[in-house]
């Protein structure tokens, strides 16, 4: 698959943000990484899968998931295009998918390998400082989860939630991006 016909899509992405079309051709000229396409439904990263790559949204949307002993899945989170996965781990001590990772609707992904990423850090500060804030971010993120679902009345978690939207969005105005259903089952867990 050619990775120059996601150009656009890599572009629009912060972590390379400072990068011109000529730089960001002779990054892809290595072999360390791999874009691949998934069919809806099907596993990209298993529980417990050792993290190997930062991964790109380029088309499509995955989400994470935990798969309970009965099998039942619960949705733990989506993301779409542009959206990075593994940035948290790959450089972990500890870096093994904590849940399952599938696509929701089928999706290309760009997987860079842990070497690449290294080398365009060593070459490129602002590479590296995005790449921290996202790492941050996801952190970030998960603590606010984690607070999400600690023991609250229903009525604090759709005023939290409101009050992080209203940070995100910077409006009054809160845009669902996903389904009232899907949020229920988000504030379920």
């Amino acid at each position: 698959m050619n990775i120059h016909q996601y150009n656009a899509t890599i572009f629009g992405i912060n972590l390379f943000s400072s990068f011109s079309i000529e730089e960001l051709n002779k990054i892809f000229a290595s072999s360390n990484y791999v874009v691949s396409e998934y069919e809806k439904g099907q596993i990209i990263h298993l529980h417990n899968d050792l993290c190997q790559s930062l991964d790109i949204i380029l088309e499509g949307q995955v989400s994470v998931q935990k798969i309970e002993e009965n099998g039942n899945t619960l949705i733990i989170n989506t993301f779409s295009k542009r959206d990075i996965i593994g940035a948290n781990l790959l450089f972990s001590s500890r870096n093994y998918y904590p849940m399952t990772i599938s696509a929701t609707t089928k999706a290309t992904i760009l997987h860079m390998r842990k070497e690449l990423i290294l080398d365009i850090c060593q070459k490129d500060m602002n590479f590296l400082t995005n790449l921290m804030k996202i790492i941050s971010d996801t952190t970030s993120i998960l603590v606010d989860k984690i607070d999400m679902i600690s023991l609250k009345t229903i009525r604090r978690c759709i005023i939290d939630f409101l009050k992080y939207e209203y940070q995100i969005q910077n409006s009054s105005r809160i845009k669902l991006n996903i389904s009232k259903k899907d949020l229920a089952e988000l504030e379920n867990k």
